[in-house]
């Protein structure tokens, strides 16, 4: 009897499992493409929630003046809820530094549970507690302002932006913005007291139309309020910072 060749043993192997692998393709289950589709539809799903994380808003309350110090929050905001909260400005020196390092990060943890204002105050932290929610408040009535717009197809926000602190006192900025355009603009604090009523009151309403009219915080400062001005400016972009 013949012995086989090993090369044909070899190649008659490799033809049988080539046909092998071709019969199996050829009988794949007819569902594939339906799983295909379902693949498909679940690859889908982080972009949509993908356009609701990026629907998130970051939004500063007013700076509230307490007995120890200012207090001011900023929130963000998505699907509705708080979903993070800082204070930006707090109480500090001497002991208020020790006290509000205790009270703020319960009071931020309470806010993101609760989703409001309606927060109990902490121990110890009466006015820290009460200047800190009214920030809050003051913050999601921005919120509240920008969805009740948004519904009626304007998309308007409201926005405040930090505190700057000048040599004459806090300059603090709000605007509305629509559209990608600053639709109006002013100052929620100002330097006062003094002649810097007068330079105030000269100042900020120049300095509110040029902000308009700009629609950014490039703008040239007034005349004789330069320390004014500059706050201005920095508040102005914190609160464009936020709208995007």
């Amino acid at each position: 009897m013949k012995k086989s060749h090993p090369i044909r043993r070899t190649l008659l192997a490799t033809a049988a499992t080539v046909s092998g692998i071709v019969l199996l393709l050829s009988l794949k289950p007819a569902s594939d493409p339906a799983g295909s589709v379902q693949a498909g539809a679940a690859g889908g799903a982080p972009s949509a929630q993908g356009g609701v994380a990026a629907g998130a808003q970051t939004l500063t309350g007013t700076a509230v003046q307490t007995d120890y110090g200012p207090v001011q929050v900023r929130i963000t905001v998505d699907g509705g809820k708080i979903t993070q909260a800082d204070a930006v400005q707090k109480p500090s020196g001497g002991r208020s530094t020790q006290i509000s390092n205790d009270a703020v990060p319960k009071l931020n943890q309470a806010a993101v549970a609760a989703g409001n204002a309606d927060i109990d105050a902490v121990s110890g932290a009466t006015y820290t507690s009460d200047g800190y929610k009214k920030s809050l408040q003051s913050a999601l009535d921005q919120a509240g302002s920008a969805q009740g717009s948004g519904g009626q197809g304007s998309g308007a926000q409201t926005l405040t932006g930090t505190t700057v602190q000048t040599d004459y006192g806090p300059v603090q900025v709000r605007i509305t913005v629509a559209g990608g355009k600053i639709t109006k603009a002013e100052a929620v604090q100002k330097p006062s007291g003094g002649r810097s009523t007068q330079i105030s009151g000269t100042a900020i309403p120049k300095l509110n139309q040029a902000a308009v009219a700009a629609g950014s915080a490039d703008i040239d400062a007034v005349s004789g309020a330069t320390y004014t001005s500059d706050g201005y400016k920095q508040s102005l972009q914190s609160a464009l910072d936020q709208a995007g």
